[in-house]
């Protein structure tokens, strides 16, 4: 897959997908330099599973859905190389990304995981505020000490030993529209509620009301989502809606199982 050969270690990108035609491809392209791209697809009925081919990625199919924790590993553990750089299909990495990350895998004094900048697009612009300036996710790491998180939703990687941070950031091209950000919520909400559920939390009416306030309220003045213009606020507003909607169907649910 490489059009030369460089001095680092090699390098496995792992992702999972599902019906991602519409974005892999950019990330399939800036990927190109890796030594070794796994996707494991998790029922796509698009034509992302050629399109993965078509760009030399080892494709997997998983049979069983157990979140995104377990669905992550299973692509780490279907790497053949030591150092691991897990993204998602709606992600770019930067030449710049890129020959930064050729350049830790050079050093042998590496540390064992880096957590990336990642600097996420909202409709029409790039949000610097809103605390997603503050977005740093745990992507670069050796395969030997780092290990995702079971976690149905909101997996992570916990890695033994010292983390490292890489500034250069990788691009998130998530939300291209209104209406994406509205189903990734509906989606992400009812998982996170069905996880909690299980763990035996609870909420009610009132928890949903207060921790939406306060989201908004963080979101757009502490973080200072007011200084994205009009769509620091319209995000301020969706992910307070996001926060009431998850706290909701958790109520919901402890209410019919009473």
């Amino acid at each position: 897959m490489k059009a030369t050969k460089d001095a680092h270690a090699p390098i496995s990108v792992v992702m999972i997908v599902k019906n991602e035609a519409n974005n892999i491809r950019s990330c399939l392209e800036s990927l190109q330099w890796a030594d070794e791209i796994v996707v494991l697809d998790t029922g796509s009925e698009d034509n992302t599973i050629q399109i993965c081919k078509d760009f030399g990625a080892k494709v997997f199919i998983q049979e069983i859905w157990e979140g995104f924790g377990k669905a992550k590993q299973e692509a780490v553990d279907l790497a053949t190389h030591n150092w691991i750089l897990s993204i998602d299909a709606d992600e770019i990495v930067s030449p710049e990304l890129n020959k930064e990350i050729l350049a830790i895998t050079t050093s042998d004094k590496a540390h064992p995981g880096y957590r990336i900048k990642r600097r996420t697009w909202f409709v029409t612009q790039w949000i610097d505020h809103c605390g997603w300036n503050k977005d740093y996710p745990l992507r670069l790491f050796k395969k030997q000490y780092g290990k995702f998180s079971a976690d149905l939703v909101h997996e992570s990687v916990q890695v033994e030993g010292e983390i490292g941070i890489i500034e250069t950031p990788l691009l998130h091209y998530s939300y291209p529209s209104i209406g994406h950000h509205q189903n990734r919520i509906a989606f992400y909400g009812k998982l996170w509620a069905n996880d909690r559920f299980a763990k035996g939390k609870n909420s009610s009416l009132g928890d949903s009301i207060f921790h939406a306030l306060w989201k908004f309220i963080t979101m757009y003045f502490f973080q200072q989502g007011f200084r994205d213009g009009k769509a620091g606020l319209v995000l301020s507003i969706n992910s307070a809606y996001s926060v009431y909607y998850k706290h909701l169907l958790l109520w919901e649910l402890k209410q019919k199982a009473r």
